[in-house]
């Protein structure tokens, strides 16, 4: 199976992208519905995943910052060649902002595999959601998508 990437406007299209998102942290991963939509949504950059019969499979966002976030994809479609594709796509973004590096809220338990592949811890450890997390930064020139498999 193939994908597709898109770069979408969160105010066209924001009934899918919350759809996708529900279905996957807020029902799957019971993370909060006030903490998955937030202020950052309007400001953010998203992309929509579509696989073969053009059907949406996955979201993601890239905060103003750098921030790759709200990375969904539903479980049918979770695989190394969505991910590849969505995350690629999200650091390509990043890159025609300018931007130097790319942002990752990470899980604690994740953080050595990311520290890994080239990923730089910043600041503190800090709770979202309910799960501790540490920020990670990567060089855009150095950015490798293997570490990721899902990410809030």
């Amino acid at each position: 199976m193939s994908y597709h990437v898109d770069k979408v406007s969160w105010l066209h299209k924001k009934a899918q992208l919350k759809q996708i998102r529900e279905r996957v942290f807020v029902y799957e991963l019971h993370i909060p519905k006030e903490v998955e939509f937030d202020a950052l949504d309007a400001e953010s950059d998203h992309v929509i995943i579509c696989n073969d019969d053009d059907e949406p499979v996955g979201t993601g966002r890239l905060s103003p910052d750098g921030l790759i976030s709200r990375i969904a994809v539903i479980q049918s479609h979770r695989n190394r060649d969505a991910y590849t594709s969505l995350l690629n796509y999200l650091v390509l973004l990043a890159s025609d902002k300018g931007l130097d590096n790319i942002y990752v809220n990470c899980i604690l338990d994740e953080v050595p595999n990311f520290v890994e592949n080239g990923f730089l811890k910043q600041g503190c450890v800090f709770m979202e959601a309910g799960i501790p997390r540490q920020k990670l930064r990567c060089p855009i020139s150095a950015f490798r998508t293997e570490p990721f498999t899902m990410l809030h």
